[in-house]
Protein backbone atom coordinates (compact mmCIF):
# COMPACT_ATOMS: atom_id res chain seq x y z
CA UNK A 1 0.00 0.00 0.00
CA UNK A 2 1.19 3.60 -0.73
CA UNK A 3 0.80 5.49 2.40
CA UNK A 4 3.13 8.54 1.39
CA UNK A 5 2.23 11.90 -0.28
CA UNK A 6 4.73 15.31 -1.45
CA UNK A 7 2.98 18.56 -2.12
CA UNK A 8 5.31 21.09 -3.42
CA UNK A 9 3.98 24.11 -2.15
CA UNK A 10 7.13 26.89 -2.55
CA UNK A 11 6.25 29.21 -5.16
CA UNK A 12 5.91 32.89 -4.61
CA UNK A 13 2.11 32.98 -6.13
CA UNK A 14 3.57 36.50 -7.53
CA UNK A 15 0.13 36.44 -9.52
CA UNK A 16 -2.43 36.97 -6.41
CA UNK A 17 -0.03 39.97 -4.99
CA UNK A 18 -1.04 41.78 -2.89
CA UNK A 19 -2.60 38.81 -1.28
CA UNK A 20 0.47 36.78 -1.29
CA UNK A 21 2.37 39.26 0.30
CA UNK A 22 2.23 37.52 3.54
CA UNK A 23 0.68 34.38 3.24
CA UNK A 24 0.82 31.44 0.94
CA UNK A 25 -0.69 31.24 -2.41
CA UNK A 26 -2.13 27.65 -1.04
CA UNK A 27 -3.98 29.22 1.66
CA UNK A 28 -5.87 31.26 -0.29
CA UNK A 29 -9.59 30.49 0.42
CA UNK A 30 -12.07 28.57 -2.03
CA UNK A 31 -15.39 29.23 -0.01
CA UNK A 32 -14.25 28.51 3.48
CA UNK A 33 -11.22 26.12 2.92
CA UNK A 34 -7.81 26.83 1.90
CA UNK A 35 -6.67 25.12 -1.56
CA UNK A 36 -4.09 22.99 0.11
CA UNK A 37 -6.70 20.89 2.35
CA UNK A 38 -8.65 20.27 -0.50
CA UNK A 39 -5.53 18.71 -1.72
CA UNK A 40 -4.80 17.15 1.97
CA UNK A 41 -8.33 15.57 1.91
CA UNK A 42 -7.64 13.87 -1.57
CA UNK A 43 -4.46 12.63 -0.56
CA UNK A 44 -6.29 11.25 2.98
CA UNK A 45 -9.07 9.65 1.07
CA UNK A 46 -6.70 7.66 -0.99
CA UNK A 47 -5.14 6.30 1.97
CA UNK A 48 -1.98 8.46 2.55
CA UNK A 49 -0.85 8.61 5.91
CA UNK A 50 2.41 10.49 5.83
CA UNK A 51 2.45 13.87 3.90
CA UNK A 52 5.65 16.17 3.11
CA UNK A 53 5.11 19.47 2.54
CA UNK A 54 7.60 21.29 0.26
CA UNK A 55 7.63 25.19 1.57
CA UNK A 56 9.63 28.26 1.19
CA UNK A 57 9.90 31.36 2.64
CA UNK A 58 6.43 33.16 3.86
CA UNK A 59 4.70 29.64 4.03
CA UNK A 60 4.25 29.34 8.07
CA UNK A 61 0.52 29.87 7.19
CA UNK A 62 0.41 26.25 5.95
CA UNK A 63 1.99 24.52 9.25
CA UNK A 64 -0.22 26.86 11.28
CA UNK A 65 -3.72 25.77 9.50
CA UNK A 66 -2.59 22.28 10.19
CA UNK A 67 -1.61 22.71 13.79
CA UNK A 68 -3.82 22.45 17.02
CA UNK A 69 -5.21 26.07 17.86
CA UNK A 70 -5.71 25.66 21.88
CA UNK A 71 -7.25 29.22 21.84
CA UNK A 72 -9.39 29.11 18.87
CA UNK A 73 -10.55 25.70 20.33
CA UNK A 74 -11.09 26.58 23.84
CA UNK A 75 -13.34 29.63 22.85
CA UNK A 76 -15.39 27.29 20.69
CA UNK A 77 -16.15 24.49 23.20
CA UNK A 78 -17.19 27.99 25.89
CA UNK A 79 -20.06 28.99 23.31
CA UNK A 80 -20.96 25.28 22.38
CA UNK A 81 -19.96 25.37 19.09
CA UNK A 82 -18.73 21.92 19.45
CA UNK A 83 -19.44 21.07 15.40
CA UNK A 84 -16.83 23.63 14.77
CA UNK A 85 -14.58 22.70 16.98
CA UNK A 86 -14.99 18.76 15.84
CA UNK A 87 -13.77 20.07 12.58
CA UNK A 88 -11.02 22.06 13.60
CA UNK A 89 -9.75 19.31 15.57
CA UNK A 90 -10.30 17.10 12.49
CA UNK A 91 -8.04 19.03 10.76
CA UNK A 92 -4.57 19.11 12.28
CA UNK A 93 -5.26 14.54 13.26
CA UNK A 94 -6.13 14.06 8.90
CA UNK A 95 -2.93 12.96 8.59
CA UNK A 96 1.03 12.82 9.65
CA UNK A 97 2.21 16.36 8.17
CA UNK A 98 6.43 17.02 8.02
CA UNK A 99 8.05 19.71 6.27
CA UNK A 100 10.92 20.97 4.61
CA UNK A 101 11.63 24.46 2.99
CA UNK A 102 12.62 24.23 -0.36
CA UNK A 103 15.97 26.89 -0.28
CA UNK A 104 15.94 28.15 -3.45
CA UNK A 105 12.57 28.05 -6.15
CA UNK A 106 14.39 25.67 -8.91
CA UNK A 107 11.64 23.96 -9.91
CA UNK A 108 9.04 21.47 -9.54
CA UNK A 109 12.34 18.70 -9.82
CA UNK A 110 14.29 20.67 -7.39
CA UNK A 111 11.67 20.09 -5.05
CA UNK A 112 10.92 16.58 -5.40
CA UNK A 113 14.58 15.89 -4.41
CA UNK A 114 13.70 17.59 -1.10
CA UNK A 115 11.66 14.48 -0.70
CA UNK A 116 14.52 11.54 -0.86
CA UNK A 117 14.85 10.98 2.09
CA UNK A 118 11.07 11.10 3.60
CA UNK A 119 10.12 8.35 0.62
CA UNK A 120 12.55 6.14 2.02
CA UNK A 121 12.32 4.09 -1.14
CA UNK A 122 9.13 3.51 -1.41
CA UNK A 123 6.59 4.63 -4.30
CA UNK A 124 4.79 7.92 -2.99
CA UNK A 125 2.24 9.98 -4.65
CA UNK A 126 2.39 14.01 -6.11
CA UNK A 127 -0.01 16.47 -5.80
CA UNK A 128 0.16 19.97 -6.62
CA UNK A 129 -0.62 22.28 -4.04
CA UNK A 130 -2.36 24.67 -5.81
CA UNK A 131 -4.16 22.57 -7.52
CA UNK A 132 -7.95 21.18 -6.64
CA UNK A 133 -9.13 17.87 -8.40
CA UNK A 134 -12.72 17.35 -7.93
CA UNK A 135 -15.15 14.23 -8.93
CA UNK A 136 -16.86 11.59 -7.90
CA UNK A 137 -13.91 9.25 -8.27
CA UNK A 138 -10.89 10.04 -5.67
CA UNK A 139 -7.75 11.57 -8.57
CA UNK A 140 -5.27 9.41 -6.27
CA UNK A 141 -6.95 6.98 -5.61
CA UNK A 142 -7.44 5.92 -9.20
CA UNK A 143 -3.47 6.40 -9.83
CA UNK A 144 -2.44 4.52 -6.87
CA UNK A 145 -4.90 1.51 -8.07
CA UNK A 146 -3.44 2.07 -11.53
CA UNK A 147 0.11 1.58 -10.25
CA UNK A 148 -1.07 -1.43 -8.31
CA UNK A 149 -1.89 -3.15 -11.70
CA UNK A 150 0.74 -2.11 -14.03
CA UNK A 151 4.04 -1.58 -11.20
CA UNK A 152 4.97 1.56 -13.13
CA UNK A 153 4.95 5.39 -12.86
CA UNK A 154 1.73 6.90 -13.54
CA UNK A 155 1.18 10.42 -15.13
CA UNK A 156 -2.57 12.01 -14.36
CA UNK A 157 -3.43 13.56 -17.66
CA UNK A 158 -6.81 15.44 -18.43
CA UNK A 159 -8.21 16.00 -21.92
CA UNK A 160 -7.56 19.64 -22.86
CA UNK A 161 -8.85 21.74 -25.85
CA UNK A 162 -6.85 21.02 -29.24
CA UNK A 163 -6.05 24.78 -29.08
CA UNK A 164 -4.46 24.93 -25.84
CA UNK A 165 -2.09 22.12 -25.75
CA UNK A 166 1.13 24.37 -25.92
CA UNK A 167 0.31 25.27 -22.19
CA UNK A 168 1.07 22.27 -21.18
CA UNK A 169 3.01 19.11 -21.26
CA UNK A 170 1.61 16.73 -23.53
CA UNK A 171 1.65 12.91 -23.57
CA UNK A 172 2.26 10.59 -26.79
CA UNK A 173 0.59 7.45 -25.73
CA UNK A 174 -1.17 4.22 -26.62
CA UNK A 175 -4.42 3.47 -25.21
CA UNK A 176 -3.89 -0.23 -23.16
CA UNK A 177 -7.21 -0.19 -21.40
CA UNK A 178 -9.94 2.57 -20.85
CA UNK A 179 -8.87 5.98 -19.33
CA UNK A 180 -4.94 4.24 -19.32
CA UNK A 181 -2.17 4.48 -21.63
CA UNK A 182 1.56 3.30 -21.83
CA UNK A 183 3.63 6.71 -22.25
CA UNK A 184 5.62 6.74 -25.57
CA UNK A 185 7.42 10.34 -24.91
CA UNK A 186 6.45 13.96 -23.43
CA UNK A 187 6.37 16.87 -25.38
CA UNK A 188 6.38 19.99 -23.43
CA UNK A 189 4.22 22.75 -24.28
CA UNK A 190 3.88 21.43 -28.46
CA UNK A 191 2.74 23.80 -31.15
CA UNK A 192 -1.31 22.71 -32.16
CA UNK A 193 0.74 21.05 -35.05
CA UNK A 194 3.31 19.15 -33.35
CA UNK A 195 1.20 17.84 -30.26
CA UNK A 196 0.61 14.15 -30.60
CA UNK A 197 -2.31 14.33 -28.51
CA UNK A 198 -4.29 16.31 -26.47
CA UNK A 199 -3.54 14.63 -23.30
CA UNK A 200 -1.98 17.00 -20.77
CA UNK A 201 -0.47 16.38 -17.89
CA UNK A 202 -2.47 17.71 -14.62
CA UNK A 203 -0.86 18.17 -11.57
CA UNK A 204 -1.02 14.40 -10.45
CA UNK A 205 1.96 12.03 -10.03
CA UNK A 206 2.15 8.83 -8.90
CA UNK A 207 6.72 8.04 -8.79
CA UNK A 208 9.12 5.05 -8.16
CA UNK A 209 12.17 5.69 -5.68
CA UNK A 210 13.85 5.82 -8.77
CA UNK A 211 13.21 8.85 -10.15
CA UNK A 212 15.30 10.32 -7.97
CA UNK A 213 18.20 8.85 -9.78
CA UNK A 214 16.82 10.95 -13.27
CA UNK A 215 16.81 14.44 -10.96
CA UNK A 216 20.09 13.65 -10.63
CA UNK A 217 21.07 13.46 -14.27
CA UNK A 218 18.83 16.50 -15.55
CA UNK A 219 20.30 19.44 -16.34
CA UNK A 220 18.60 23.50 -15.52
CA UNK A 221 16.38 24.65 -18.36
CA UNK A 222 14.47 27.64 -18.69
CA UNK A 223 15.48 30.06 -15.71
CA UNK A 224 17.68 27.98 -14.57
CA UNK A 225 14.89 25.48 -12.92
CA UNK A 226 14.57 21.59 -13.16
CA UNK A 227 12.19 20.17 -14.83
CA UNK A 228 9.93 16.97 -13.43
CA UNK A 229 8.89 16.52 -16.95
CA UNK A 230 13.28 16.05 -18.12
CA UNK A 231 13.41 13.18 -15.32
CA UNK A 232 9.83 11.40 -16.11
CA UNK A 233 11.33 11.34 -19.84
CA UNK A 234 14.43 9.57 -18.58
CA UNK A 235 11.59 7.24 -16.16
CA UNK A 236 9.72 6.97 -19.50
CA UNK A 237 12.50 5.48 -21.52
CA UNK A 238 14.12 2.97 -19.20
CA UNK A 239 11.52 1.78 -17.29
CA UNK A 240 8.04 2.51 -18.89
CA UNK A 241 5.96 5.26 -17.64
CA UNK A 242 1.48 4.57 -17.65
CA UNK A 243 -0.65 7.47 -18.01
CA UNK A 244 -4.20 7.71 -16.19
CA UNK A 245 -6.87 9.52 -17.51
CA UNK A 246 -9.08 10.68 -14.34
CA UNK A 247 -12.60 11.19 -13.98
CA UNK A 248 -12.93 14.56 -12.78
CA UNK A 249 -12.08 18.26 -13.60
CA UNK A 250 -8.79 19.61 -12.51
CA UNK A 251 -8.88 23.61 -10.79
CA UNK A 252 -5.94 25.53 -10.90
CA UNK A 253 -5.68 28.83 -8.72
CA UNK A 254 -2.74 29.54 -10.05
CA UNK A 255 -3.83 32.69 -11.96
CA UNK A 256 -7.09 34.78 -11.18
CA UNK A 257 -9.46 33.67 -13.28
CA UNK A 258 -9.02 30.17 -12.37
CA UNK A 259 -9.32 31.05 -9.03
CA UNK A 260 -12.48 32.44 -9.54
CA UNK A 261 -13.53 29.87 -11.19
CA UNK A 262 -12.79 27.07 -8.85
CA UNK A 263 -14.32 29.38 -5.86
CA UNK A 264 -17.51 29.23 -7.91
CA UNK A 265 -18.33 26.03 -9.51
CA UNK A 266 -17.30 24.74 -5.66
CA UNK A 267 -19.45 26.53 -4.04
CA UNK A 268 -22.28 25.67 -6.33
CA UNK A 269 -21.31 21.83 -5.11
CA UNK A 270 -21.75 22.51 -1.95
CA UNK A 271 -24.93 21.15 -0.20
CA UNK A 272 -25.43 23.88 2.57
CA UNK A 273 -25.01 26.65 -0.11
CA UNK A 274 -25.21 25.32 -3.56
CA UNK A 275 -29.03 26.01 -4.62
CA UNK A 276 -29.00 29.40 -2.60
CA UNK A 277 -26.31 30.41 -4.53
CA UNK A 278 -27.22 28.61 -7.77
CA UNK A 279 -30.36 31.23 -7.84
CA UNK A 280 -28.39 34.23 -7.13
CA UNK A 281 -26.63 33.73 -10.44
CA UNK A 282 -29.44 33.34 -12.27
CA UNK A 283 -30.68 36.76 -11.45
CA UNK A 284 -27.38 37.68 -11.53
CA UNK A 285 -26.23 36.20 -14.71
CA UNK A 286 -29.53 38.08 -16.12
CA UNK A 287 -28.86 41.18 -15.08
CA UNK A 288 -25.49 41.01 -15.55
CA UNK A 289 -25.32 43.79 -18.89
CA UNK A 290 -26.85 46.12 -16.85
CA UNK A 291 -24.17 46.02 -14.00
CA UNK A 292 -21.63 49.19 -13.73
CA UNK A 293 -18.03 48.33 -14.37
Amino acid sequence: MIKKAVIPAAGFGTRFLPATKAQAKEMLTVVDKPTIQYVIEEAVEAGIEQILIVTGKNKQSIENHFDRSFEIETELLKKGKTAVYDEMVKISNMAEIFYVRQKELNGLGDAIRYAKHFVNDEPFVVLLGDTIVSGKNCCTKELIETYEKYYKAVIGVEEVKKENVHLYGIIDGDKVEDNTYKINSLVEKPSVEEAPSNLAIAGRYLLTPNIFEYLEKIKPGKNGEYQLTDALKLLCDDKGLIAKKYNGKRYDIGNKLGYLITTIELAVKRKDLGDDFKNYLKDFVKNIDNIDI
